[in-house]
């Protein structure tokens, strides 16, 4: 049954251990810090995704938490059936993601919008039919010199930004929960604010 207190967190990337680490798999990174604060685990999921449900505190909103079991570029049809498994409109979902068009180290939030070129916002839109739901944006950088973005996505982070990265997952984690405790409002002027 649908809940205003409910909200779906998609964790964008691409499956499997050769991928973990990638600058795309940034928003699974996200979520795999939320489970480890909340304290809960991920399991496989008949939506074609790996889920973790948990209340953000006692009768505080309630997670589910997903990463999409395909590649990111197919992330859509997952999103699809998680939102349509637990009844919630598109305006409950939150997505996590990479972003090569904001410094590494600076997130940016929004509600709506295109997908700029990311394949995975633009199979999630295509498949829901709708760009009205909110975006963690987690700033990557762009690629030095003339590397291609596709292929700079695909690489880990470099050692100087592996120093950075775990204030990085906790503060997006951060912004997740206080979108959902507070709006995206609050939370915008806090992290907005905070890295401009």
């Amino acid at each position: 049954m649908a809940s205003d207190d409910q909200w779906l967190v998609v964790g964008l990337g691409n499956p499997g251990p050769g991928y973990a680490g990638n600058r795309h798999n940034v928003g699974q990174m996200v979520l795999a810090e939320l489970a480890h604060r909340l304290s809960v685990g991920f399991k496989r999921h008949r939506t074609n995704a790996t889920v973790a449900e948990v209340r953000l505190v006692p009768g505080g909103p309630r997670f589910v938490l997903a990463k999409p079991d395909t590649f990111m570029n197919v992330s859509g049809g997952p999103v699809q059936a998680l939102l349509r498994f637990y009844d919630l409109d598109v305006s409950r979902l939150i997505v996590v993601h990479d972003e090569l068009d904001i410094d590494f180290d600076t997130l940016k939030l929004k509600h709506g919008g295109g997908h700029g070129g990311h394949n995975g916002l633009r199979d999630i839109i295509a498949a829901t039919g709708s760009n009205e739901f909110t975006r963690v944006r987690v700033g990557i950088g762009r690629p030095p010199g003339r590397q291609p973005a596709a292929d700079f996505v695909l690489k880990d982070f470099g050692a100087s930004e592996r120093q950075n990265l775990p204030i990085l997952l906790a503060d997006a984690a951060d912004a997740v929960e206080m979108i959902a405790a507070d709006g995206l409002i609050a939370a915008q002027l806090k992290f907005h604010t905070a890295r401009d």
